[in-house]
């Protein structure tokens, strides 16, 4: 399922129209999205959670010619799934 695909659904299971279903749907990615930029976790109970991870710089190796190479730190947003999301693909 692709983003226009989960829009549509959105409409029709809750009878909005398509226009206030892309603006629910946007609406509930970029608040996700601002609150892990300010670091924050978003815990929606019975789905799961989404959080920030900080991974450490590292040394890897270029795949093409074998050199060691430095990987920066970086920030990676983590989803982990919740009980009832489990529970229902199972």
């Amino acid at each position: 399922m692709n983003k226009n695909e989960l829009i549509s659904e959105v409409a029709e299971t809750s009878g909005l129209t398509r226009s206030d279903a892309t603006k629910a749907v946007e609406g509930v990615f970029d608040a996700i999205t601002a609150s892990l930029a300010k670091g924050d976790e978003v815990r929606l109970v019975g789905f799961g959670t989404f959080s920030v991870a900080k991974r450490k710089a590292s040394t890897g190796r270029n795949p093409r010619t074998g050199e060691p190479m430095t990987i920066k730190a970086s920030t990676q947003p983590k989803f982990k799934a919740g009980k009832g999301l489990k529970d229902s693909v199972n």
